[in-house]
């Protein structure tokens, strides 16, 4: 028997929000524009106490492109954009899109080996680097060959120019590119490359813009224009960042209080003087909120929405922390490939604790088998996503393409359920299942588990190779500080809580588990050196 497809969700949507909404076709640079006409005299970005309005950030873009053009920029070159959360990134990537460039998101932390890549694979014509990453730079240049390099510091290094250099030197440009908004690419963004080479998610003008509308679609009143102050800790080269960290402000007119650190003290100081409403955070974020000892004597109501993105958010430091703002941890879910939000919680309407939320206006969802078929509510499958916000697909990889996008599905390896109201759980990723004895795990609900236990900081699941089960389970665990971890005790926990098949038959305490820089755990680390050791 066939199930049908059902959007039982269409009816959980606030007031404030439709369930389908008319995108403009237009390039990503028209927000800032138009932000700059209607707003010029806002705050646009606020950065080690010095504040930028949007009349004078505009006008630093187009002096930048200008510099840009002059130099041979032109359409479809690739930027690389190898910068932290600093002004200068936010000038450099509308400098990019007013000129029909296509930016090239990159980690600075990348090692050179992983730079290489990125610029091999997407012929990275122009580079804007942080000082610090320069030497990393010269070196690639021995082998690999850029147009022009730039820096982002303060003064020339290796005879390197610098962007302020070239904005102080140019006349602001008029003119922008003509764009095609739904094939012209605006982004290059790498996915992390948990199953070897990296692959380039194309993202269109088209794509980013609609995100951005849909997001404020759902948040309806809580997002006022001209009025709010998006705390932007998140980094900007990180497909979260920059969606809800810069370009749903820049469409918003709202002040970008951006920190290119996330320093837990500092970072409770800008929010005591600042005062900022809105807070796109992740999970290591919440963490070291939750857990720092004199929190209480930090005052966190400002924050009219707060959402949680790029890993899942334990639900113990979702209570905490809505205890601490007085609102609810928006938890939603997305992708590289899907600009990146798909799904939220919306603060306008229901929220329920562990669940990703509803599909954003205008996207469809559905749960399949392993032979693409509906599967009943509450029952596991692969979550597949369609809307504005999918990508066109990978860079230079048709046959990665075909296989993630089928009759314009973006199937995404990813397991969840939907319950009776259209709310999705994610499970865990169909390659991250664990298999014992016949009976599948999801680490996620394990990890649930592990992290309801009092001395627990952290907590990481993975399936390792058994002779007689196939797979057993592996616990990781961090302890809180001053906390010791007795593992007899958190096995009794775990048989309390789980069936017999899904307790860790293994423990392994840990000071860390490997994130990368947005606190995205990196279990493919753990199962190498598990693979090591056998």
């Amino acid at each position: 028997m066939q199930i049908q497809h059902k959007r039982p969700w269409l009816g959980h949507y606030p007031e404030t929000a439709v369930s389908s909404i008319e995108f403009p076709e237009m390039s990503l640079y028209t927000f800032l524009d138009h932000t700059a006409e209607k707003y010029p005299e806002n705050t646009a970005i606020i950065y080690e106490n010095e504040k930028l309005t949007y009349h004078d950030l505009k006008d630093k873009v187009d002096r930048l492109a200008a510099a840009w053009k002059e130099l041979g920029a032109a359409k479809g070159d690739r930027l690389g954009l190898m910068v932290g959360n600093h002004p200068i990134y936010v000038v450099s990537y509308y400098a990019a899109l007013k000129l029909g460039m296509i930016v090239v998101q990159i980690n600075p932390h990348y090692t050179p080996r992983e730079l290489l890549e990125i610029f091999n694979d997407s012929e990275t014509a122009y580079l804007v680097a942080e000082p610090d990453g320069l030497e990393k730079i010269v070196k690639i240049c021995e082998i690999y060959s850029f147009k022009k390099i730039f820096s982002a510091g303060d003064s020339q290094t290796n005879d390197i120019p610098t962007i302020s250099e070239l904005i102080e030197s140019a006349v602001p440009l008029k003119e922008t590119c003509s764009i095609s908004a739904k094939k012209d690419i605006a982004v290059i963004q790498y996915t992390g490359g948990t199953t070897g080479k990296k692959k380039g998610a194309m993202l269109t003008h088209f794509n980013l813009s609609a995100n951005v509308l849909q997001s404020k679609v759902l948040y309806g009143s809580k997002m006022v224009y001209g009025q709010e102050i998006i705390l932007t800790a998140t980094p900007l080269y990180h497909v979260y960042g920059m969606t809800s960290g810069m370009n749903l402000p820049i469409y918003l007119g709202a002040a970008i209080l951006l920190v290119n650190r996330f320093e837990l003290e500092k970072v409770l100081r800008l929010i005591q003087t600042y005062r900022p409403t809105f807070f796109p955070g992740v999970p290591k974020m919440y963490n070291a909120f939750a857990n720092y000892p004199e929190i209480d004597q930090y005052d966190l109501t400002c924050f009219k929405v707060c959402t949680s993105g790029s890993a899942p958010l334990p639900i113990e430091i979702m209570k905490k922390l809505k205890d601490l703002t007085g609102v609810p941890i928006g938890e939603g879910y997305g992708l590289s490939e899907t600009s990146p939000t798909t799904h939220r919680n919306p603060p306008d309407g229901v929220s329920k604790i562990g669940s990703i939320g509803i599909p954003l206006p205008a996207t469809d969802c559905r749960i399949v088998d392993e032979n693409g078929v509906d599967v009943p509510e509450k029952t596991v499958g692969e979550i597949l996503i369609k809307g504005p916000q999918v990508m066109l697909g990978y860079w230079n990889k048709p046959e990665e393409t075909a296989q993630a996008l089928k009759d314009g599905w973006l199937y995404t390896g990813d397991l969840a359920t939907m319950d009776d109201e259209g709310y999705f759980y994610i499970v865990g990723r169909k390659k991250e299942m664990v298999i014992v004895g016949g009976f599948n795990v999801y680490p996620q609900e394990v990890e649930g588990v592990l992290y309801e236990h009092p001395a627990v900081l952290e907590a990481a699941v993975v399936g390792i190779p058994d002779k007689e089960a196939g797979e057993i389970v592996k616990a990781y665990i961090v302890p809180k500080a001053g906390k010791d971890i007795d593992i007899q005790e958190l096995k009794e926990h775990c048989y309390q809580n789980l069936t017999r098949y899904k307790v860790p038959k293994q423990f392994e305490i840990r000071e860390s588990l490997p994130r990368n820089t947005v606190g995205k755990l990196l279990k493919r680390i753990l199962v190498e050196e598990e693979a090591k050791k056998a």
